[in-house]
């Protein structure tokens, strides 16, 4: 592709490469080109109906005021995307994150046109995605149309995937802060279940997070570990600091030893400013980062991630709570798998025994099952671990009595009768 427009955002015309009816992808969270995606919903009228796919909101411009007009589509329903979801404007693709660069590439959410953040060139001309080259990155090469934002803030990072002008439709130059995604909150029972994941974590352990306070709490546990790896999803502020610590190396991890892996950088202005031109960080693509093989050949790879709700038999919900749409599917099954298939490594999941008042282990899920009790789980709360790796049911209900708070043990055991049992 050559490029057709080029300049500030305020005189590039989407009505000119954009059609009514099209699919338009963006990065997302830290990685939404913003300033395109704010030019986008300011114009839709003037195009027409569009689709959209979206991911993370991180200070996103799409939001319930300016989201009429388009069907959104996502696979998660976290922070805005759940205002957006329950007033009937985002419908949710419930699927493994493995699968999302096909599903962008080729099929019914096939983009047609995609928006991307890149950094300012380099001295061969060439521009980084930045702060993400995850699932979306696939769609650069099988898209109709590709609009950059060029953004002088963001840094220049190490990974797959470069981009050249030659490969975009049309251009804006831009100098703003990329999104920021703050850190959860950790409260003093998110900090008991964290320390009990971290009791679990040995020196040299290759770790993936999810995102959430849970997860973050568990990072910032580890100062007192060596050598310890990363291949993540995502990347942000908590793992930045251990990086800068010099806890995490990589010096064991069998694959991209001495280097952090992530697809997402989400967090802080210091985390921008720590990725550029870092040669301790790589970005890669979905493709890589939840590679099954790549997973499996991973040292001690720890997989943390959190939940909604767990079942006595340790069936997961992480989609819905009290009927809303706030999670997802996600990459958990991913690296679930994956880290049930490293030699020494944890599938965790981790998650507070009680939210207002009520369990968190319960003996029916109240939503979908987006981790099936086939796959080996380690299941964690502030009051223990429980390992139901290769458990039949029995077992398996005994070790979930005992995570679970025990102010709900008794009503919990007496639901837990035939046919739970059976």
């Amino acid at each position: 592709m050559a490029p057709t427009d080029s300049g500030s955002g305020d005189r590039l015309d989407l009505a000119r490469h954009i059609r009514a009816h099209d699919m338009v992808v963006w990065g997302q969270a830290s990685a939404e080109p913003r300033t395109l995606t704010e030019l986008l919903l300011a114009q839709r009228g003037r195009i027409g109906p569009l689709r959209c796919f979206v991911g993370i909101p991180a200070e996103s411009a799409l939001t319930l005021e300016t989201s009429d007009g388009l069907d959104v589509h996502s696979y998660c329903g976290s922070g805005t995307n759940a205002a957006l979801q329950a007033a009937g404007r985002l419908d949710v693709v419930p699927v493994h994150y493995s699968t999302l660069p096909r599903m962008l590439s080729a099929g019914p959410l096939r983009a047609d046109v995609v928006l991307v953040q890149v950094s300012p060139p380099d001295e061969r001309g060439r521009h980084s995605l930045g702060l993400a080259d995850d699932y979306f990155s696939a769609a650069l090469d099988t898209a109709r149309v590709v609009i950059a934002e060029i953004n002088d803030q963001v840094p220049y990072t190490y990974g797959a995937r470069t981009i050249g002008a030659d490969e975009w439709t049309a251009a804006i130059h831009t100098s703003r802060t990329p999104g920021r995604m703050p850190a959860g909150r950790i409260t003093e029972q998110i900090r008991a279940a964290a320390k009990q994941v971290a009791g679990l974590i040995q020196d040299g352990a290759t770790l993936q997070f999810g995102i959430g306070a849970l997860p973050d709490a568990v990072l910032t546990e580890l100062h007192d570990r060596r050598d310890l790896g990363i291949h993540s999803g995502i990347l942000n502020d908590s793992a930045m600091r251990l990086i800068e610590d010099g806890v995490v190396t990589g010096e064991r991890k069998t694959i991209d030893r001495g280097v952090a892996v992530a697809g997402l950088l989400a967090g802080s202005e210091r985390l921008f400013r720590f990725a550029h031109r870092n040669p301790r960080l790589l970005l890669r693509n979905t493709a890589y980062t939840h590679a099954p093989e790549v997973l499996a050949a991973s040292h001690q790879l720890v997989a943390v991630n959190s939940a909604i709700e767990v079942d006595l038999t340790g069936q997961v919900n992480a989609e819905t709570a009290a009927g809303r749409y706030v999670g997802a599917v996600g990459g958990a099954v991913d690296f679930l798998r994956g880290a049930s298939r490293s030699p020494g490594g944890l599938p965790i999941v981790a998650l507070p025994s009680t939210a207002a008042g009520r369990s968190r282990i319960v003996a029916r899920l109240s939503g979908p099952t987006s981790t099936p009790r086939s796959e080996p789980l380690i299941v964690v709360t502030e009051h223990g671990v429980a390992d139901l790796r290769g458990l039949p049911v029995s077992a398996r209900i005994e070790r979930m009595l005992a995570v679970a708070d025990p102010a709900h043990r008794a009503d919990l055991e007496a639901a837990a009768a035939p046919p739970l049992a059976a």
